[in-house]
C-alpha cells in the first residue's frame, strides 16, 4: 500500500499546484485586462458596471477551473480508496483461507 500512499500524495500535490496556478493566472489575467479597461474608463468609453462584469466573468471562469480540479481530485481519492479497500479485502480473504 505504500505505492498507493505515494500516488495519493502525488495527486494532492498536483491538485494543489493546479489550484495555485489557476489563482496566479487569474490575478495576471485581471491585471493585464485592467490596463486597457482603465484607459477606456478614463476616456468615458467604458462604464464601471461593464468593467465589474468583466472581472466577475473572469473570476467565474477560474472558479470553475478550481471546482473541476477539486471534483477530479475527489474522484481520484475515491478510486484510490476503492483500490485500497479491494487490496485489504483480498488480503483478508487470503488469510482466512490459510487458517
Amino acid at each position: 500500500m505504500a505505492f498507493l500512499t505515494r500516488v495519493e500524495a502525488l495527486k494532492d500535490l498536483l491538485q494543489e499546484t493546479i489550484d495555485k496556478g489557476a489563482h496566479s493566472v487569474e490575478q495576471i489575467h485581471k491585471a493585464i485586462a485592467a490596463m486597457p479597461l482603465s484607459a477606456l474608463k478614463e476616456r468615458g468609453l467604458l462604464s464601471d458596471e461593464v468593467a465589474e462584469k468583466h472581472d466577475d466573468s473572469v473570476g467565474a471562469v477560474y472558479d470553475a477551473i478550481r471546482r473541476v480540479n477539486k471534483e477530479i481530485g475527489d474522484l481520484a481519492s475515491g478510486l484510490i480508496e476503492s483500490i485500497e479497500d479491494h487490496q485489504t479485502a483480498q488480503k483478508n480473504m487470503g488469510e482466512k483461507k490459510s487458517d
